[in-house]
């Protein structure tokens, strides 16, 4: 007796997917990628283009109510770490959308992973309606997040970065008032702190300028962070000020909120020694502690930042996002909401899921984690060649610093105007690279981890010097 199509155990949506011609469309754009991607290399705007595109940045200007950091809008194609622009000029994106392009430009598996998205039935995710790309994700990253022991059960998914700390934040707070029956309102966090652009992280961030004409909605109060130039004296004052902090304010605080290594603050490090001596006080008060690492994530020799300073025992909520395509908010189970506090009507769109799927595999199938992982490699060798610059320009290279694949270094006096002159230079030369940090701002380097190579460096570098001889 034949199967009838309510009986039927394969799924329409299965015969799409595994559709040879679904298979053979994807290897023609393949393809084509890689016969237009393999002409890109360094070279300067078109004098035909040039007109059009200054139209371009005036029409974005008009639109956005404001001038761009600088003038880019990509033509639509590159090569990993290299991207052609609008006008006709190819540039050496060794900062990848602030690390969003984990692989680069037209990489061929994300585009893939792109395509397969695009046949799914909805555009966007929801808190309503999700399809099974999304139950992957959650559990790969939840899978990540546990490999070393922390307690991190659960995962939810957002469309931004500051969505993932506000679903963190909020879980803290919920936390804290149910299991302690007490409104606690207050966060600790650290000098130079970024977690967004929201209300609540512009509250949040130590940044005067983000808060400009808006109320201040969450008390605040800063540590110092690590000085890796004096660590021992450095925890000693954050130590000191956090217990005297738990003394003037007892059972206020919500939240401890920690960028394991300071991003947007100047590519500090923390490191094992620094957080312990912090965390456990905390977590003898029953604060939560929340890790913020949606730069940090997939820069070091572990997945996460926490990881690589051994501090999965302290991890109460994670938030990643960036190289991950869709962000998230991870938490353990004993910080799992007891109210509907977490409910978005997007929760990322298709592409980016399927995307991010994908990303995780390609930092696996790179070898990026582990002690003598490409991401120590690389960043080595990436330091062994910024201290040779620094011995040639001693009065404008100060460095390397950060960690792993986060790269900074201070240029001449340190001001932001020098650094952004700098930055400018080296966008006209080709080298997309950005500033961080303030007294002093830094440039810094976030190329993409799961495609960069030695010789990628070695460009990067020898655009640098060029950059450098100009400016000086």
């Amino acid at each position: 007796m034949s199967q009838t199509a309510n009986e039927s155990t394969e799924l329409v949506a299965d015969a799409l997917r595994n559709d040879p011609r679904i298979a053979e469309a994807k290897r023609l754009i393949r393809d084509a990628m890689q016969d237009h991607g393999s002409r890109l290399e360094i070279r300067p705007s078109s004098d035909a283009l040039r007109a059009s595109f200054a139209a371009s940045i005036d029409r974005l200007t008009a639109v956005r109510g404001g001038d761009p950091i600088w003038p880019y809008l990509s033509s639509g194609i590159g090569r990993g770490p290299y991207v052609e622009l609008a006008d006709g000029s190819v540039k050496l994106d060794f900062i990848c959308g602030i690390g969003v392009h984990g692989a680069g430009h037209s990489d061929p598996g994300i585009v893939d992973a792109a395509i397969d998205a695009a046949i799914e039935d909805t555009v966007m995710q929801g808190n309503l309606q999700q399809n099974p790309a999304s139950i992957e994700i959650m559990e790969q990253l939840i899978g990540l997040a546990q490999r070393h022991g922390a307690s991190l059960e659960h995962c939810l998914l957002s469309t931004s970065g500051a969505m993932a700390n506000e679903n963190a934040l909020k879980i803290a707070m919920h936390h804290v008032s149910t299991t302690q029956n007490t409104l606690a309102d207050r966060v600790i966090a650290f000098d130079n702190a970024f977690a967004g652009r929201s209300l609540a992280m512009a509250a949040l961030s130590d940044r005067p300028s983000y808060r400009t004409g808006l109320p201040l909605i969450i008390p605040v109060d800063y540590l110092p962070f690590r000085d890796p130039a004096d660590p021992e004296q450095s925890q000693r004052k954050a130590v000191d000020e956090l217990h005297r902090l738990l003394k003037r304010h007892p059972g206020r605080y919500a939240a401890f909120w920690a960028e394991p290594i300071a991003g947007e603050g100047g590519y500090y490090p923390g490191s094992t020694e620094f957080f312990t001596e912090l965390c456990e006080p905390l977590k003898q008060a029953g604060i939560p502690i929340i890790f913020d690492e949606i730069q940090s994530f997939s820069r070091t020799s572990r997945p996460f930042a926490f990881q690589h300073y051994g501090l999965d025992s302290f991890a109460d909520i994670v938030t990643v996002g960036k190289v991950t395509q869709v962000c998230a908010t991870l938490y353990s189970s004993a910080m799992k909401p007891t109210g509907p506090i977490l409910s978005q009507t997007f929760t990322g769109s298709t592409s980016s899921i399927a995307t991010g799927i994908e990303m995780l595999r390609r930092l696996d199938q790179a070898d990026c984690f582990g002690d003598s992982g490409q991401n120590n490699q690389r960043a080595d060798y990436f330091a062994t060649e910024l201290e040779r610059l620094s011995q040639k320009y001693p009065d404008l290279v100060r460095g390397p610093f950060g960690e792993g694949m986060m790269v900074a270094f201070t240029p001449g006096d340190g001001s932001f105007e020098f650094a952004k002159k700098l930055m400018m230079r080296l966008f006209d030369i080709g080298l997309l690279v950005f500033v961080c940090g303030g007294g002093p701002t830094r440039i810094r380097f976030l190329p993409p981890p799961a495609t960069t190579t030695t010789d990628h460096i070695d460009h990067a570098i020898e655009l640098l010097d060029q950059g450098l001889a100009s400016i000086g």
